[in-house]
């Protein structure tokens, strides 16, 4: 049996994790897990899996409710505890469910514990890819994705040699606003761009989708996952999301990754693997319900923050930091309607452009690279403002 540590357990890949390790209780066993303020989603885990012995929660004021609630259980709280629980001695997986720049540092912990990482964390590799490949070799890790993208690549090189990959092609629904213009994206609304056509995801994520940052940080990371050049890894929009990833080989044959749109399959992939489990309380592949499959390719004059991924990715540094950063703080600034769609790949491009280059950052310069980005939009609304 696996015991897994999970970070993140109240968002939605998080759900969909605590889904499967309940659906294969013979396989998998919850030991600790970390939630946001979701102080209520923290009890229900608790009172659902005895197994577990620690927790983590953001706010100290809920961790001592659940102190009270739980006297037997280590409750951990703030960035702290996050790190405090890929410390733990007694697991096999480290699930990195978060989202942010704040799943770097948990990731890099766990490695160093010289535990299995399954990763729904684009941002560590996306800011740290470098001091994350380090850690991975040297403590002889291993790092399994769970994104559905990267899932999918990594079973269509099952059974082939990496010298044989002639490119890489990542899948994109083009999110919310994919048959809009550039002009019909003046004045849209963050009610809007959360309707995305396909999956159901939480808000940050659902934004970088409309903009194609996230496919953009999914290019970067495939680049840190597979050690594939920039060159040899291709974007294509793909309305329906039935294909999730494909590898093209060097004799031209492509194999593609297809199933449902369903989470829990890369999830689950990563926790079994190389062994495969039913998925339980799940709908089949039905080919019918896809006559007919659309392939585009995207413009980077459309999705200017895609192009500015390949170029942070080609140059490294610390430049994913500050992309990644400014990203963060600019969707959080829409969801919010301080600032308009457009403006987000404007202070991201800013960001970028504007702050110092480091070749070869430490952790400690990556974290100030991501505060002083945040900050560079701060000051940048605040301008707007006044």
């Amino acid at each position: 049996m696996k015991k897994i540590v999970l970070l993140g357990a109240s968002g939605s890949i998080g759900q969909q994790t605590i889904d499967v390790i309940h659906s294969h209780r013979e396989e998998f066993e919850l030991v600790a897990f970390s939630v946001g303020s979701q102080i209520e989603v923290a009890q229900e885990i608790l009172k659902k899996f005895e197994s577990v012995h620690s927790v983590c929660i953001a706010s100290e004021e809920h961790a001592e409710i659940l102190k009270c609630q739980f006297p037997t259980i280590q409750v951990l709280s703030k960035d702290e505890g996050l790190i405090q629980l890929a410390k733990i001695a007694d697991y096999d997986i480290f699930v990195d469910a978060v989202v942010g720049f704040r799943g770097l540092q948990p990731a890099l912990a766990a490695i160093e514990n010289h535990k299995t990482i399954a990763l729904a964390n684009k941002e560590s590799l996306v800011t740290g890819g470098p001091l994350v490949k380090k850690a991975l070799k040297q403590n002889k890790v291993q790092l399994l994705p769970i994104d559905s993208e990267h899932s999918a690549i990594l079973q269509c090189l099952q059974g082939n040699r990496h010298t044989e990959i002639d490119k890489l092609i990542i899948t994109a629904s083009g999110g919310s606003f994919r048959d809009k213009t550039r002009e019909e994206l003046i004045g849209v609304t963050k009610e809007q761009a959360l309707k995305h056509p396909n999956w159901n995801m939480g808000g940050r994520i659902t934004i970088d989708s409309a903009t194609m940052m996230n496919k953009g940080f999914e290019v970067i990371e495939a680049f840190y996952l597979f050690d594939i050049p920039f060159d040899k890894i291709d974007v294509v929009i793909h309305k329906e999301s039935a294909i999730h990833s494909m590898v093209q080989y060097c004799d031209h044959s492509i194999i593609a990754q297809i199933g449902t749109a369903d989470m829990r399959l890369p999830i689950q992939y990563a926790l079994s693997y190389p062994q495969r489990l039913e998925m339980k309380n799940a709908e089949t592949f039905d080919f019918l319900k896809y006559p007919t499959l659309h392939f585009e390719k995207p413009s980077f004059e459309r999705f200017p923050l895609l192009k500015l991924a390949y170029e942070v990715g080609r140059k490294g540094g610390n430049l994913g930091a500050i992309m990644n950063g400014a990203d963060e703080e600019a969707v959080a600034y829409f969801l919010t309607d301080k600032i308009s769609f457009l403006e987000i790949e404007e202070y991201v491009s800013a960001a970028v452009e504007s702050l110092p280059f480091i070749q070869d950052p430490t952790l400690e310069e990556i974290i100030e690279s991501d505060r002083l980005a945040r900050e560079f939009v701060r000051n940048k609304v605040n301008a707007s403002e006044n």
